[in-house]
């Protein structure tokens, strides 16, 4: 049975998307733990991430890379952290995070629901720094 995240690279599920490649898709979350917070998901499934393949793990983070740069200077936070926690969803997956102060919660526990006309509005201010 497909993933949520087959489901949304699929188009069978909407998302707020960011940026995609043709082995990639970059989408905000729907419950971000800061403004910005980001799912990167390989278009291929596979439930474990340290099963992903060397290419396949090593394109997964460069192409996190390129967007953890994108919500660097839309947001203008601290930094952009990561993290794999891989529990939630059986599909491998990065978890890009905006920081915002030095305080700032960083857990997944700490996201809550956002409105869609935030979201929509966040992910139309990262894509006008995605360069690919």
């Amino acid at each position: 049975m497909a993933t949520i995240f087959t489901k949304i690279i699929n188009g069978e599920i909407p998302c707020h998307k960011i940026a995609e490649d043709e082995k990639h898709l970059a989408f905000l979350d729907i419950n971000p733990v800061s403004e910005g917070h980001t799912l990167i998901v390989p278009k291929v499934e596979t439930d474990y991430f340290f099963d992903l393949g060397d290419d396949q793990l090593s394109g997964l983070v460069l192409f996190g890379k390129k967007v953890a740069h994108a919500l660097d200077k839309a947001t203008n936070c601290l930094r952009t952290g990561i993290i794999v926690e891989g529990l939630e969803v059986p599909h491998a997956h990065i978890h890009l995070i905006p920081i915002y102060r030095t305080d700032q919660k960083f857990s997944l526990s700490a996201g809550r629901p956002a409105e869609q006309d935030q979201l929509k509005a966040v992910a139309e201010k990262i894509r006008k720094h995605i360069d690919f």
